[in-house]
């Protein structure tokens, strides 16, 4: 009987020295993820530590700030091909509608009110972008309230351009000897 105790001690020993060092490695992990989070809280730069894709992610936000949108929207991309966790896809997809949609916003507009092609495009590039952060995460308020604010924005200045109507009016026959 004393062989059994025995071995059941040792048995719980392990698992009781493997639980503290799980504890001890999460512990460390959640210290690590709070300090990242309040350097991109304060605004800075992640450019030491952690993954690749939040050291493009927080340059790219940081680019979106300081109204650099076409670089953001390329920095974000960059942190897609970085391979980031699941759960940070329909952010990253969000921030690049985000700073798609400022960057057609930013563009003047033609003489008769219609948005520049610049902007059409940014549009719906835009309009892609909170498509997909709504695939990935269908309950994302912000995104639908951006996609449906774009929505209203494309609605009033999507119109596109007036063409001069050429007088001169084609027929089907064609042209040339037979």
């Amino acid at each position: 009987m004393s062989i059994y105790r025995k071995h059941a001690n040792t048995l719980w020993l392990g698992l009781t020295l493997a639980g503290l060092a799980g504890t001890l490695y999460f512990g460390w992990q959640l210290h690590a993820t709070r300090v990242l989070n309040a350097q991109i809280a304060a605004g800075e730069v992640i450019k030491t530590g952690g993954q690749a894709y939040l050291q493009k992610f927080t340059a790219a936000y940081d680019q979106g700030q300081h109204g650099d949108y076409k670089h953001a929207v390329q920095t974000y991309g960059q942190a897609l091909e970085a391979s980031p966790p699941a759960n940070a896809l329909p952010h990253i997809h969000f921030n690049i509608g985000n700073n798609l949609f400022l960057s057609g916003l930013v563009r003047t507009v033609n003489e008769d009110g219609s948005f520049q092609d610049e902007a059409r495009y940014a549009f719906s590039q835009a309009k892609i972008a909170y498509e997909q952060a709504l695939r990935l995460q269908p309950d994302d308020q912000t995104a639908k309230f951006n996609l449906s604010l774009l929505h209203s924005v494309m609605a009033r200045g999507m119109q596109a351009g007036s063409k001069e109507q050429s007088h001169m009016e084609l027929s089907n026959l064609p042209i040339g000897l037979p």
